[in-house]
Parts: structure tokens; sequence; C-alpha cells
């Protein structure tokens, strides 16, 4: 699987400036990810119920100090990424285009705005606790206004680049064309925790129901999309080993949806008029609970497809951390139906997929550290190995190692 820049007439190489700069040109938006992956680790963490053991909650001595830890490593990753990012397009900038005239990379620029918002969230969940309160309310406001600009535009231009620019053969639907529509998702989850922190009345209201609005954004654009990607899944060839990971984006907007009407309903009382918020509470359930279901049944699923893909030599790739981000979603929307509905099982799947969480984290973060210091995972990409099932469909220059 070789990247459109390889073959673009215009994606001509330029001689690097700087042996740093140098290092980053085949730094892809994919990377991203593992700034998501990381901070869902900690925020979702210090969710967790404290009574699955029992009716008395029981707490565990140091988790939170754990997650304050693991986020405020999130927050050094993007600080560097976004360095590198900036180097990147500074010194590179015909790789820069060819990534973004790449149907299977330009998806990725959907990670940019989340990696901002599950960074931002994280500094009022946890972060405030090491930076207070003031400094934790600051950085959110403005990780989150950057965040939502860029999902938003991601989720209007990828789509409009893979309409008019992109040429996207049959049969290469992928779950990766599901990230910049679901940036505005990570959003509606985490635009209400800054509700209390505005002026009662009007600014209030207005960004609880724009939150409402990007739920309703990202869910219906995540429906027309996603009986794409299972036809192609379906009716084609399965996927190729190196892009199998990318199945578990499909938890994604199911988790982050349940997150996101969690959320919002949380914030309602005293901002929107009570039957609206009553029926935010409501909907909280009729909504989370089947959809849930369906993430549990897409997770066995896609893990089935992983564990064949593995059976037939995938190794590691930055795919991995579709491992991470998703499942994170799922953890914190089992948690908000375990808050709403009382139920033991929301708690215990809540732990699980948690357990599942760290583990992939761990994976991901040490294949991915190995990677770095060997310089792997910045070299220039190379072809996949052949593997069952179509070569067509593309991943980014870093994926495929």
């Amino acid at each position: 699987m070789v990247t459109a820049a390889q073959h673009l007439p215009h994606a001509t190489a330029r001689a690097p400036r700087t042996p740093r700069a140098a290092a980053v040109r085949h730094l892809g938006p994919n990377w991203y990810a593992a700034v998501m992956g990381t901070a869902i680790v900690g925020t979702a963490g210090v969710g967790l119920p404290g009574h699955v053991l029992g009716h008395a909650p029981v707490h565990i001595p140091g988790l939170r100090t754990l997650c304050t830890a693991v986020w405020v490593l999130s927050l050094a990753l993007l600080a560097a990424l976004l360095v590198a990012r900036a180097l990147h397009w500074t010194h590179h900038p015909d790789q820069a285009r060819a990534h973004l005239l790449d149907p299977s990379a330009a998806p990725f620029y959907g990670c940019l705005s989340m990696a901002l918002l599950a960074v931002g969230g994280g500094a009022l969940a946890v972060g405030r606790d090491w930076i207070g309160q003031q400094a934790a309310l600051a950085l959110d406001a403005v990780l989150f206004t950057a965040g939502t600009v860029v999902g938003l535009v991601a989720a209007v231009a990828v789509p409009y680049l893979m309409a008019v620019r992109h040429r996207i053969e049959p049969g290469q639907a992928s779950p990766v064309w599901l990230l910049p529509v679901v940036a505005p998702m990570v959003s509606a989850s985490q635009g209400p925790l800054l509700v209390p922190h505005l002026p009662p009345g009007q600014p209030r209201e207005t960004l609880l129901l724009a939150c409402f609005a990007m739920f309703g954004l990202s869910l219906l654009a995540t429906l027309v999309m996603l009986p794409v990607i299972f036809a192609r899944l379906i009716t084609g060839a399965p996927l190729p080993l190196a892009l199998t990971p990318a199945l578990f984006l499909v938890l994604g907007p199911l988790g982050q949806s349940t997150t996101a009407v969690g959320k919002v309903a949380d914030a309602a009382p005293g901002v929107v008029p009570a039957p609206y918020s009553e029926g935010l509470d409501v909907l909280v359930v009729l909504y989370g609970v089947p959809v849930m279901g369906f993430a549990l049944l897409w997770l066995a699923f896609a893990a089935a497809q992983v564990l064949r893909a593995r059976r037939h030599g995938m190794g590691f790739s930055m795919t991995w951390w579709a491992f991470t981000f998703p499942v994170g979603t799922c953890v914190t929307g089992a948690e908000v139906l375990a808050r709403r509905t009382g139920l033991l099982a929301y708690d215990w799947l809540a732990v699980g997929l948690y357990a599942l969480l760290v583990a992939a984290w761990g994976a991901a973060s040490v294949c991915t550290a190995r990677g770095l210091v060997s310089g792997e995972l910045l070299a220039v990409p190379r072809p996949a190995p052949a593997g069952p099932g179509p070569t067509t469909v593309r991943t980014t220059s870093d994926d495929v190692r």
C-alpha cells in the first residue's frame, strides 16, 4: 500500500533544511490518534464507578493521581505533535498537500480536532488537580474553541474533497472515513463541561444547544456513512491487514454519542426549560441503551476480524491506536448509563472496557516508542507485504509498518 503522495506530479521531494525537518517529512495527521488515545485513559479512568464489588463505594488508591499523570502526558504529546506538524507544513508542503489529496490520509485531519478536544476536556476533568481550576478552565476554553472550529471545518472540507478532488474506486470504503464527521460529536460531549462557567441565560443555553446540534450533525453524518462502510465489509474482501484495526473506529461515534447525550442532559437543568431538560434525561436511556448494545456487537465483530488478521501476520502499525480512543468512548458511555440506570451491569461493563483500554494503550504506546527509537515509524514508507484481501485500499504513509 503506497500513499498517493508518491504518485502525485506536484509531490516532488524538497531537500530538508535541517535534520529535525527531515525527520518529520512522513509524520502524518494520523499521529494525533496517540494524543486522543492517551487523553481518554485519564478522563475515562477518573469517571469509573466505585461500587462494582458491592453496594458500598470502593475507591482505588492513587487512581486519580495516575489518571492526572496520564493526562499530563497527553498534554505534552499534543504540544510536541503541534510543533512537529508545524515543521512538517513549513518544510514539506508537498507532502502535506499530498495528504490532503489522498482519500486514505485526509480523514485523519479529524484527529487533530479530537486531540485538542480530548486534552481540553481532560483539563477540567483531572488536570485541575495539578494546574488549578482557573488554568484548567482557560486551557479547556482555548482547546475546545480551536478543536470545535477544526472539527467543523474537517467535517465539511474532507467529504467535499472526497466528492470533488479524490479519485475513490469501488471497494475503497474504510472506517477511517468516519474520523472527520465524528469530531463534532467529541465537541458535543466536551462542551457541556464549560456551560456552568458561562454567564446564566443566553450564553449557557446557546452553548448547550450548539452541543446538541453538533450531536445531531455528527450522528446523522455517521448514519449516512456507516452503511457504505458496512456494505464494503460484507460484499468485498476483508480489509488489508494493516488497516484491520481501523474497524474499531466505528465504536467512536457509538460510545461518544452516548457520552454526549448524557453530558448534555447533565448540564440541562436550569439552562433549558424544564420540559426539555426532562426529555433529555429520558433520551439518555432510550438512546444510550440500544446504541451501546450495538457497540458491543460491533466490538465482537471487529475483535474477530483483528484476531483473523493477527493469525495472517498483521504486525504493529499506527492503526493500533484505533484500539484506544474508540474503546475509551465506550467506557465513558457505559459510565453515563451506569449513573442513569443504577445497574451494576453497566458498572462492570465500564470497568471491563477500561481494562481493555489500558491494555490496548500499553501495547500501542510501547510499540510506538520502540518504532520511534528505531526510526522505523518515521522512515520512508514502503509497500505493505502481501496478505489476504485486496491491496487497493490505502492507509497513511505511517500506517504501513
